[in-house]
């Protein structure tokens, strides 16, 4: 079950980790972040909309022809996020000497479902249209996400119809990596949600396991057993619904980590002790 206020219950975590109680996460994510990891191009246009910008993170140090390029979706509860609160994660993606792209996109109330699938794919359109442009090789895309942002992007990896309808040819897309997202999260029973997905008619389109085939990119699934915002079956349940249909799924479970100390661990102060990036850069290096 996901409720608003669980979706978006932020402070605490800094006490999970030990790091002192009131603080913002993402804040604490944020200190002692490396500069010399990475290059930032930050606030670049794939749309229309002030919400339709995009940062671009790039390794220092020269890259090669096949850098793989990693959109990363941000979670929110569909309804908040601020690429800028996750420079965090692009470090962690440069710093692996991938290329690393963090849109944001429209939320509710702004827009209902599927808009905000709708920009995400077109944030991937524009990132296919332009890695070559940053070192990055076109053919060579990933699609990641937390919470919220890995239920977009794995729509935008297992429903072919986003991505084909902003020009993105199939079989760009390498690999799935999800960390703690809602994957088969019906019946919602809070009714902020209810707004943001629409009519019940439609709800089925709004479930990531619902689209399952053998033509599935390969995906790495990340869950905190801790969590109880998002419940780790919903990982645990497309991992299996993947394998069904003979699609490579790794899923890899953290006993001791919750909802958002899952993506604070990507931070450079956590990596040391967790093994989430390296687990990422493992999985993209090899797909």
């Amino acid at each position: 079950m996901l409720t608003t206020r669980g979706l978006l219950r932020w402070c605490g975590v800094a006490a999970l980790l030990a790091l002192g109680a009131g603080c913002h996460p993402f804040e604490v994510a944020q200190t002692l972040l490396p500069s010399s990891t990475y290059v930032g191009h930050p606030a670049i246009a794939y749309g229309d909309d002030p919400r339709q910008r995009l940062d671009v993170y790039l390794p220092t140090g020269k890259q090669g022809a096949a850098t793989p390029v990693v959109v990363f979706f941000y979670g929110g509860s569909w309804q908040h996020g601020r690429r800028e609160d996750y420079r965090f994660v692009g470090e962690a993606l440069a710093a692996q000497g991938f290329v690393a792209v963090i849109p944001d996109y429209r939320v509710y109330p702004q827009v209902q479902f599927p808009v905000f699938v709708d920009d995400s794919a077109a944030a991937v359109a524009w990132t296919a249209a332009h890695a070559a442009q940053y070192g990055a090789d076109p053919e060579h895309v990933f699609l990641m996400g937390h919470s919220a942002g890995a239920q977009i992007a794995a729509l935008l990896a297992l429903d072919r119809h986003y991505l084909a309808n902003a020009g993105v040819a199939a079989g760009r897309v390498r690999g799935f990596i999800g960390l703690a997202g809602p994957y088969d999260f019906l019946p919602l029973t809070d009714p902020v949600l209810e707004r943001v997905f629409g009519a019940p008619d439609n709800l089925a389109l709004t479930q990531p396991i619902n689209f399952v085939s053998g033509k599935a990119p390969p995906m790495l699934l990340l869950h905190g057993l801790a969590d109880t915002t998002v419940l780790p079956r919903n990982s645990e349940h497309l991992a299996a619904a993947a394998r069904a249909q003979g699609t490579r799924a790794t899923l890899i479970e953290y006993p001791d980590y919750g909802h958002i100390g899952l993506v604070v661990r990507l931070a450079a102060p956590f990596r040391a002790n967790s093994s989430v990036a390296a687990d990422v850069a493992t999985f993209i290096r090899q797909n």
